[in-house]
């Protein structure tokens, strides 16, 4: 028997991602279309042990389409991952009224709505927000286009110092577990050879695409690695790797960081979150639970939680193949 649903909370947890406000406003939307009343949870799962709630409307909303980060706060609560944590979550939200929750976040987050779910049987639908982009059951998350955007102009400005001083860069880029950052940011800057953990290059193998490059005459290069790249132990042993075999290089590094996940939304990620949200509560409002909202071939799907975070998104083969045609 389906509940009716009165009351919907809306969180965001794990690393921010941009697109993250226009999700929360088209959650806080959606339920004020449908006269629903929408809560929103601070902090993520310490906010829901703590009470930490807010009464949300359309006008509470206004002006944050455009913002990075999340105006609910984020945070990590090793309280939750206790049974008694979980427990006081269930009570605040009882005691709120609150009939399902929309989560959004990445698969830490989602993983911790499926153990609640499990146990308080409370509706949950899932948002996928993070820059990665490795989360199985959509093409896109909210921020990675953002994020791309932000790589891509980092790069084509690294690219201005890199030739005037005939440089070599080590461009790190977020990624520790897909290559997708890398991969797509580095075809579209054009980058001279590109790291991912999907496909182990090794040492040699970059060395010899390096002296290609000098020999076909280019006097600077730019490789972009992911973080999760596996030849080194990490990016700054690749830069000691290569000045020891490559003499002629002047070689630098450039860890990109934490800049990935700022900035105002591409207008790709504030659509995509417009959608995703009306699809979330409106799914929510069919009966449906334990679901993560997603885009494939351009229209909104829904894929079971524990497939989304037991699931391994591919990188895309065509675009590798393009990659090493660009790199000729």
């Amino acid at each position: 028997m389906t509940i009716p649903i009165n009351k919907i909370a809306v969180f965001t947890s794990g690393g921010d991602a941009p697109g993250m406000n226009a999700a929360i406003r088209s959650v806080v939307r959606a339920c004020a279309y449908h006269n629903i009343e929408c809560l929103g949870i601070y902090r993520g799962f310490q906010g829901m042990i703590e009470g930490d709630f807010k009464p949300m409307d359309a006008r509470s909303v206004k002006g944050i389409i455009n913002k990075g980060g999340t105006v609910l706060k984020s945070a990590r609560s090793r309280d939750f991952l206790s049974p008694e944590g979980r427990e006081k979550a269930y009570q605040e939200l009882k005691k709120a009224q609150v009939d399902a929750l929309i989560a959004i976040g990445g698969d830490g987050t989602f993983t911790g709505a499926m153990v609640f779910n499990n146990t308080y049987k409370i509706p949950i639908m899932g948002i996928p927000g993070t820059i990665d982009n490795d989360i199985f059951g959509t093409s896109h998350t909210l921020g990675y286009d953002t994020a791309l955007n932000t790589v891509v102009e980092a790069i084509d400005k690294i690219r201005d110092t890199a030739s005037s001083h005939n440089r070599l860069f080590f461009v790190e880029v977020m990624g520790r577990d897909a290559g997708h950052i890398a991969l797509n940011a580095g075809v579209g800057a054009g980058a001279e050879e590109i790291l991912i953990p999907e496909e182990d290059l090794g040492l040699e193998r970059l060395l010899e695409s390096l002296r290609r490059s000098k020999q076909s005459g280019k006097s600077s290069s730019i490789v972009v690695v992911a973080e999760g790249d596996k030849i080194g132990k990490n990016v700054f042993e690749l830069k000691d790797y290569v000045e020891e075999n490559m003499l002629e290089y002047d070689v630098r590094v450039s860890v990109l960081g934490h800049m990935q996940r700022g900035g105002s939304p591409s207008c790709f990620d504030r659509v995509l979150a417009s959608r995703m949200g009306v699809k979330a509560v409106e799914s929510l409002l069919e009966g449906k639970t334990n679901f993560m909202v997603g885009l494939q071939n351009d229209k909104m799907a829904l894929t079971p939680l524990e497939n989304a975070v037991k699931g391994q998104s591919k990188i895309n083969m065509e675009l590798l193949r393009v990659s090493d045609i660009m790199t000729t």
